[in-house]
């Protein structure tokens, strides 16, 4: 009986695969190069056929598609959202947004999530493109999506200003998590599609669900020990996964636009009592995990839900944001950090393009380096904090 797995192509001028490289490679040769582009599918396979398949010329990696999902809100006792008389969110002016000459413009930023309610007034003059990869059809029954993305673009609500990039006008959405829940196979094939589509900022807020898949496991009657196991493995082989995709298109620089990849850290961390490490995707090598932020007397402190290891940070507690069904609603969460970090790197891309400098690896070096640990609470734990919190660029 066959089971679903990713099936990662490159498609290239060379006949192998870009990490296993040609049978003789010349020294110093690009292991990445040749490739042209890339293509994701994803196939009912028995598990002992996977083997064969990962050999086949043009397969990058192949992994088993795996629940995922959403890093939800957390519920913050006694935490105010924002002062009555501001008419900006805080987090804007705490990432420097307020004072930032760039808007955004000209670069487009996917958001792969919830979906949106695109009738918001917060996205009004936007063109939102929307993809739903879950079968239930466009539109945000969560909120959860509509919450990040007025954090990257959106306009100006009841006069208090939430959005990042509000000069952004092409945004595509990708509906990854719906009310079944989503899989790995979803955020793979929504990456796929944003790059198609032209992103240069792509934002997640979701993680892979290894409980779940464990349990399906168990569900088939596996014991626990062969269960845990497969679920390690296929843990594994996504992360590779989603490292290969992050290492192909960077490669691809040269025929698609150059991207960066954010994703949310997760908030199963518990401080003092414990800390988790960064979830996958974000755990990924090529993509930029953020951890949360939130605002203290002291200063910025590391949220108590964040999970650790991340790259950067950015405010993640009491973030006001546009609210499915019209109005404002404050969340908490790395998912809201993690939108905080898409705008920044969206105000980085327009300075870069602006000045004729953008690449890829520039925007992401611009980004972790523009991180600060000035105003923030100490004692610091980079482990916590990463390179600190993100700003925007103060120049033209």
């Amino acid at each position: 009986m066959g089971e679903k797995y990713i099936i990662l192509r490159a498609h290239r001028s060379t006949l192998r695969d870009p990490f296993r490289g040609p049978a003789i490679q010349p020294s110093g040769a690009d292991p990445t190069g040749g490739v042209t582009s890339i293509s994701v599918d994803v196939d009912d396979i028995d598990p002992g056929r996977v083997p064969t398949v990962t050999q086949e010329a043009n397969v990058v990696a192949v992994a088993p598609s795996m629940p995922l999902k959403l890093i939800a809100p957390v519920k913050m006792a006694g935490v105010i959202a924002s002062p009555a008389a501001s008419q900006v969110a805080w987090g804007i002016t705490a990432v420097g947004a307020d004072t930032s000459p760039f808007t955004g413009q000209n670069i487009k930023v996917a958001i792969l999530d919830t979906g949106i309610d695109k009738t918001h007034s917060a996205f009004a003059g936007v063109n939102i493109v929307q993809k739903d990869f879950t079968g239930e059809g466009n539109g945000d029954t969560d909120g959860h999506g509509t919450h990040c993305a007025g954090t990257v673009f959106g306009r100006d609500v009841n006069n208090t200003r939430i959005g990042i990039a509000r000069g952004v006008t092409t945004a595509l959405i990708g509906k990854v998590i719906g009310n079944q829940g989503g899989a790995s196979e979803h955020i793979v094939s929504a990456i796929q599609w944003a790059m198609d589509q032209g992103a240069h900022v792509i934002s997640m807020s979701l993680g892979i669900d290894f409980p779940g898949f464990q349990k399906q496991l168990l569900n088939r009657g596996l014991a626990a020990e062969p269960a845990t196991s497969l679920a390690l493995e296929g843990y594994r082989a996504n992360v590779q996964l989603f490292e290969r995709l992050a290492a192909l298109i960077r490669a691809l620089a040269g025929f698609q636009q150059p991207a960066v990849l954010l994703a949310a850290a997760g908030n199963e961390s518990n401080r003092p009592t414990f800390t988790i490490a960064v979830s996958p995707p974000a755990v990924s090598e090529g993509f930029i995990s953020v951890a949360a932020l939130e605002s203290t007397p002291q200063g910025f402190g590391v949220a108590s839900f964040s999970n650790t290891g991340a790259n950067v940070s950015a405010p993640g507690v009491a973030i006001l944001s546009a609210k499915a069904g019209g109005g404002l609603e404050s969340l908490s969460g790395t998912s809201m950090a993690t939108p905080h970090v898409a705008g920044v790197a969206a105000l980085w891309a327009e300075k870069l393009q602006s000045s004729g400098m953008f690449a890829g690896p520039i925007l992401n070096a611009r980004l972790i380096s523009s991180a600060i640990t000035t105003g923030l609470k100490v004692p610091l734990k980079q482990s916590d904090i990463g390179a600190g919190l993100v700003q925007a660029p103060q120049s033209a």
